[in-house]
């Protein structure tokens, strides 16, 4: 496919969801109850709630008297940000080892991130498990060392992965929503014509 094509199917496309977000906005300005975005957050929530829960995934501090970490157990892994204790400078290059329970893995650094990333598979798979886990990291950077600990809190997941489960009209709430909203504009827009109609005919226009 050329450079071209795809560009133009690209505008195409976004295009087309424009239009779509005009329709529905035009049709009705709330969501119907138990509604779906693309990313499975509620239209009908609380303004913020998405956003809470992107914020949410489980994460964990440490500090001592030398380093803090600050983890978050994401999708790639397991990314933690290593600081100076008294400074908050963030300390880079530095060897990261991770134990919990009886595993145990070295954190990479990545300089474009800026963070460190443990991606053990076996390490990661106990990580994501629900429950409380204890983390000791050992910290080698240059001539300082030190041990700290933590611990990673993972909640279990809600039932139907959205906290209920999901019936097929309450999936299919809001595309009839639309449809509905969209057969009531065409009804009343033919009722009126006809009235006017009716009304210029009985006048002998």
């Amino acid at each position: 496919m050329t450079p071209s094509l795809k560009t133009s199917l690209r505008l195409h496309l976004k295009h087309s969801l424009v239009a779509g977000a005009l329709c529905a906005l035009a049709l009705g300005s709330h969501a119907a109850p138990g509604a779906h975005g693309p990313d499975g957050e509620h239209l009908d929530a609380a303004p913020g709630t998405a956003v809470a829960g992107a914020a949410a995934l489980p994460r964990f501090e440490a500090q001592s008297e030398l380093f803090e970490v600050v983890g978050r157990l994401q999708a790639e892994g397991l990314s933690l940000y290593l600081n100076q204790f008294q400074s908050s400078e963030p300390v880079l290059q530095a060897q990261l080892q991770i134990e919990s329970g009886a595993l145990q893995a070295t954190a990479a650094f990545r300089p474009e991130q800026g963070d460190y990333l443990l991606d053990d598979a076996a390490l990661l798979q106990a990580l994501r498990q629900p429950g409380q886990h204890a983390l000791v990291l050992t910290v080698i950077a240059g001539e300082q060392s030190d041990l700290l600990e933590g611990s990673l809190e993972v909640a279990a997941p809600l039932a139907g992965g959205y906290g209920h489960e999901h019936s097929l009209l309450e999936e299919l709430a809001l595309p009839l929503t639309l449809v509905g909203g969209g057969l009531l504009l065409a009804g009343g827009g033919i009722w009126f014509l006809r009235r006017g109609k009716a009304v210029r005919a009985g006048k002998g226009l």
